[in-house]
C-alpha cells in the first residue's frame, strides 16, 4: 500500500469543523466521577452510538454533493458516514471485513448503507476500499483524513464549556484520529493533557511513533475490535500524536473487561470494548494526574452475546 497525500488539519479547520458539528449534533453529556472512576464524556449517546459521526459529518459536509464517497470501517466510522450521507442526501459505499461486529453490520444495513464486506480483517477491507476509491471516488479514512480529525476535535470544544480549566483527557487509539484531533485542540488549551490508550493486542500507532516510521504490527484478538488493525503508510495521525499527545499507554483484555463491568454495574452505561478502553486505563492506574480526569466513552455498539460474555465472571 502506497502513501496518500493527506493534509493535516489546521487550528482554523478545527473551528470550521466545530461550526458544522455544533450546528447539527447536540453536545454529549459529561458525567461526574463515580467513586474511583473518572468523569465520563459519553459519546455512546451519539445517534450512531459512537463519536465517529462527528468526523464523518464534517468530512461529507466539506465535499461537493456530486462527489462519490467510499470508506473502510470496523463499523463505527461506517455508521457515521452512513448517517451523515443520509442526512446530507448523498450516497456512500462502506467497506467492512467479513468479521466485522454483527451489531455494527446490522446497524449499517438499517441506515440503508451501500455495504461491501471483504476479507477477514480491517486491513483487507481498507485495501479494497482504497482500490474502489482509485476509480474516482473520494476516500474518507476513519483516521487519516484532515476533515475527520478536525471533526473529532469537536469533543474538545464541548469539554472546554462543560469543564473549563486544567484536565487530563483520556481517549482510545486505533488509527489515532480522535487522539490527533483532541491533541491538536489541547495544544491551545493551557493545562490540558491528552493520553491515548491502545489495546495491547493492536499497537500500530505507538509503534510508528516510537520507531519514527510505518511498521506493520501483529494484531491479536481483542474486545476492542474498533481499535484493532494497522494504519496507512504515511498516516498524518502519527506525527500529530507524536507532537500533541502527552502519553500513549496500552490496556489488556482483562482491564477492558473490568472497565466494561465498571461502566455497566457502577455507572449504568453500556459500552463496547474500544469504547471502554480509556476507562480501563484510568481504573488500571495507567493515567496518574493531579488534574481532573475525563475518559471518553467512545462507543456502545456491541452484540448482546459479546457484552454478556464480557460481563460474566471470569471462569477458573
Amino acid at each position: 500500500m502506497t502513501s496518500r497525500a493527506v493534509t493535516e488539519p489546521t487550528l482554523d479547520d478545527l473551528e470550521r469543523a466545530w461550526a458544522v458539528v455544533s450546528g447539527t449534533l447536540p453536545p454529549t453529556p459529561l458525567l461526574d466521577a463515580g467513586g474511583a472512576g473518572p468523569r465520563l464524556k459519553v459519546e455512546s449517546f451519539q445517534p450512531t452510538g459512537s463519536f465517529k459521526v462527528r468526523g464523518a459529518l464534517v468530512a461529507l459536509s466539506w465535499l461537493a454533493p456530486d462527489v462519490a464517497v467510499v470508506t473502510a470501517s470496523a463499523g463505527n466510522h461506517g455508521l457515521g458516514v452512513a448517517w451523515a450521507a443520509r442526512r446530507l442526501g448523498r450516497t456512500a459505499t462502506i467497506v467492512t471485513a467479513t468479521t466485522a461486529s454483527a451489531a455494527k453490520v446490522d446497524a449499517l444495513r438499517a441506515l440503508g448503507a451501500e455495504l461491501v464486506q471483504v476479507g477477514g480483517s480491517y486491513d483487507e477491507a481498507e485495501a479494497h476500499a482504497l482500490h474502489l476509491a482509485s476509480r474516482g471516488a473520494h476516500y474518507v479514512s476513519a483516521y487519516n483524513d484532515g476533515a475527520v480529525i478536525a471533526g473529532q476535535a469537536s469533543i474538545g470544544f464541548e469539554l472546554a464549556t462543560q469543564a473549563p480549566g486544567p484536565m487530563t483527557v483520556v481517549c482510545g487509539v486505533g488509527g489515532g484520529g480522535l487522539a490527533s484531533g483532541l491533541g491538536l485542540w489541547a495544544s491551545r488549551q493551557p493545562g490540558v493533557r491528552v493520553v491515548g490508550v491502545e489495546a495491547a493486542a493492536s499497537r500500530a500507532v505507538s509503534t510508528a511513533v516510537r520507531t519514527g516510521q510505518h511498521v506493520t504490527v501483529q494484531v491479536g484478538p481483542t474486545l476492542a475490535d474498533g481499535m484493532a488493525g494497522n494504519i496507512e503508510p504515511g498516516s498524518v495521525t502519527v506525527g500529530l500524536v507524536a507532537h500533541h499527545v502527552d502519553e500513549l499507554v496500552a490496556v489488556t483484555e482483562d482491564q477492558i473487561r473490568d472497565a466494561l463491568r465498571h461502566l455497566a454495574f457502577d455507572r449504568g452505561i453500556v459500552a463496547e470494548g474500544s469504547g471502554a478502553a480509556a476507562v480501563a486505563a484510568v481504573l488500571a492506574g495507567l493515567v496518574p494526574s493531579n488534574d481532573p480526569v475525563v475518559a471518553v466513552v467512545s462507543g456502545r455498539n456491541i452484540t448482546p452475546r459479546a457484552l454478556t460474555d464480557a460481563l460474566s465472571p471470569a471462569r477458573p
